[in-house]
């Protein structure tokens, strides 16, 4: 995103097009950038002693640093807090940290808005105004970092906000590639995970990125009559296929894919549902998370009861599944998954 004079965003900006904007130079002179950028915040290309007074003359003649800006932020009684940012166009995302013992986990966005429209999420209420830039998404979690304190310093990154990530994949890989770049903000893979609907012809695609990224599938239903009703892109991506996608998979050893299985009373939660999502997933590396279903207000739909919940979840595991139910955070502040819309709220500040 370019701003007046013409300068590009460094924020953002892949390892790939400084090699080819600045030619001349070491590739290591780029990872020496990074470094000052992403390890140490530095935002003056000025202060990067290390590098000519030439280079960052160019440097400064051709880039500017902005993060996505924090509007609002609203805190959760379990200790989460759900951002609103405020981008430079006008446009509204939202992110939310959640800590726990072991971790503090960010779910970030890669879309204002969504146009896939499942009909169980409240970010399909906006449709899809436009995609986030790579310095858009990354600069959410280095704004939020820089509003924490540093022992809150976000350890794990699920881009599981508003929109769908392959849905923008260009700069998804751009911002993967520098939250996990050890000479940029040096996230293990291990610690990074990308969600997705099912976009088998994106899946392929990026598996050919070699990055290595966690995938997380939201499946949901176990029957395409009721998967077309509750994710339309099932009509052009059906469960076989999506299954088949996932078996031939490059899995790295020891790794897995997590299946997204949200429960909605009486829609996918039967027992029946419980034997063909076995049968479905059989032969396929992977947990499952149950989550049951976090109701908002224009919402048909409602969580199953706790003992159903718990049912689904041991037929699973005797079938020697790991299944976890997943327990939602940020249900007070709409900021539990599938309650992402920033446009239909008004947060209130901490």
């Amino acid at each position: 995103m370019e701003t007046e004079n013409n300068k590009k965003n460094f924020i953002g900006t892949s390892e790939t097009y400084l090699r080819d904007e600045f030619s001349a130079w070491e590739p290591y002179r780029i990872h020496q950038i990074f470094n000052w950028v992403y390890h140490y915040g530095c935002r003056d290309f000025s202060e990067m002693t290390n590098l000519s007074k030439v280079m960052r003359a160019q440097l400064a003649d051709r880039f500017y640093f902005s993060l996505p800006h924090i509007q609002n932020k609203t805190r959760s009684l379990d200790g989460s807090i759900k951002y609103l940012f405020k981008l430079d166009d006008g446009a509204l995302v939202e992110s939310v940290w959640m800590p726990s013992d072991s971790r503090k986990t960010l779910c970030l966005s890669t879309q204002v808005g969504c146009r896939l429209n499942c009909s169980f999420c409240l970010t399909a209420s906006l449709g899809l105004k436009r995609n986030l830039a790579a310095g858009e998404i990354i600069g959410q979690c280095m704004a939020i970092n820089e509003d924490l304190n540093e022992n809150d310093s976000i350890t794990n990154v699920v881009f599981m906000g508003m929109g769908e990530p392959l849905d923008n994949l260009g700069p998804v890989i751009d911002a993967l590639r520098l939250m996990t770049a050890p000479e940029a903000m040096r996230l293990s893979t291990r610690k990074v995970t990308v969600s997705t609907s099912g976009l088998v012809d994106k899946i392929n695609e990026f598996k050919k990125e070699n990055i290595h990224i966690n995938l997380a599938i939201s499946l949901n239903a176990t029957e395409d009559e009721t998967r077309d009703r509750l994710m339309p892109i099932n009509k052009k991506y059906p469960i076989k296929a999506l299954m088949d996608c996932l078996r031939s998979y490059p899995l790295k050893p020891q790794r897995r894919h997590t299946i997204e299985y949200v429960l909605l009373d009486g829609i996918n939660d039967t027992d029946a549902d419980a034997r063909r999502l076995a049968k479905w997933l059989k032969g396929i590396p992977c947990k499952i998370n149950l989550i049951p279903f976090n109701s908002f207000e224009s919402s048909e739909y409602r969580p199953p009861p706790e003992k159903q919940t718990l049912k689904f979840q041991d037929y699973l595991i005797s079938q020697n599944f790991s299944a976890f139910i997943r327990q939602n955070r940020a249900t007070d502040i709409l900021g539990a998954c599938g309650q992402l819309a920033a446009e239909s709220q008004k947060p209130s500040y901490v």
